[in-house]
């Protein structure tokens, strides 16, 4: 599809804005539906229902453009790593074909709109988004300092979620943060945050051995060999944070299915990366992409079941 779209331009401008779209990884887009999903769930939690369309559209277009900004600044902080690792010395920055400069300015051009759009929102989600965009800024840069920049990431992918609650609860003169912000909300960031450290910790399984070569930081290194009992754990932790979130939002029992589906797709994650291959390990990030919809699709019909049309 994107080569398609570039086909519409002149062909001098081709290559040059296929870099810039690579860059912000629009031909890959599961990068930003594993940010749509918790998004999405704390939309129609917060809301208890349907959430209102402009927030949903707000929301949407929002979680894409910051994506595609963390992409840039990851690149960008990566530029030293990404040509000593072979699945990523091709990306744009670390082949030379944009430079560090335009790339820092793409970032600032993405994180402008990005705000224009939260400022269509409240002032408590405004002040939310700043901390948004400091975790967004400083995740490319955890993994020199630490060995949890996939915990960074998951802070930085959830950071939606008090944005969303703060939206769709916050607007009143009469509302407090605690009114704005309940432990639901909370607890669904923490689920996220869990989750995320499930899914990126398999998808730097897939470099780990350059990654020690080149000096970078991540869980996978961090776990080891004991790797797979680890993720083990942290995915019980996020089934029982889902059952809690599902208790502690009154949800229709129709959600627990979606909870036991979920369940099932972690145990095929951790077939997939039993022998810890490349491949299997990339599949098995990428079956998160799943995993993120039947939670929705299990939010979703017990929200309708819960108030019938």
């Amino acid at each position: 599809m994107l080569e398609a779209l570039l086909r519409l331009l002149p062909k001098g401008w081709r290559d040059s804005t296929r870099d810039y779209l690579v860059l912000m990884r629009m031909d890959r887009p599961i990068g930003a539906l594993l940010l749509l999903w918790p998004t999405w769930w704390a939309l129609w939690l917060a809301q208890g229902d349907f959430p209102p369309p402009h927030l949903l559209v707000i929301f949407t277009i929002g979680v894409f453009l910051m994506r595609a900004a963390g992409c840039v600044i990851n690149d960008y902080a990566d530029r030293w790593l990404d040509p000593q690792v072979e699945r990523t010395r091709g990306r744009p920055i670390a082949a030379g074909r944009v430079t560090p400069r335009a790339a820092l300015v793409l970032f600032g051009v993405l994180m402008l709109l990005a705000f224009g759009l939260v400022l269509l929102t409240n002032t408590r989600t405004v002040l939310l988004s700043l901390g948004g965009a400091a975790l967004a800024t400083l995740y490319p840069f955890a993994k020199r300092h630490t060995h949890l920049p996939q915990v960074v990431l998951g802070a930085a992918f959830g950071w939606s979620i008090p944005m969303a609650f703060a939206a769709v609860k916050g607007g009143g003169a009469n509302v407090g943060w605690f009114d704005a912000l309940p432990p639901l909300c909370w607890l669904l960031f923490l689920a996220n945050v869990i989750w995320a450290t499930v899914y990126d910790t398999e998808y730097a399984m897939v470099d780990r051995d350059e990654d020690i070569a080149a000096g970078s930081k991540s869980t996978a290194i961090l776990f080891g060999d004991d790797d797979r009992m680890i993720l083990g754990v942290l995915m019980a932790t996020l089934i029982l944070a889902l059952v809690l979130i599902g208790s502690r939002a009154g949800l229709h029992w129709v959600y627990y299915l979606g909870v036991a589906a979920a369940a099932g797709l972690c145990a095929w994650q951790q077939w997939l990366i039993r022998a810890r291959e490349r491949a299997a390990c990339f599949a098995a990030f990428r079956n998160n992409l799943w995993l993120g919809m039947v939670v929705w699709a299990g939010i979703c019909l017990a929200l309708a079941l819960k108030h019938p049309l």
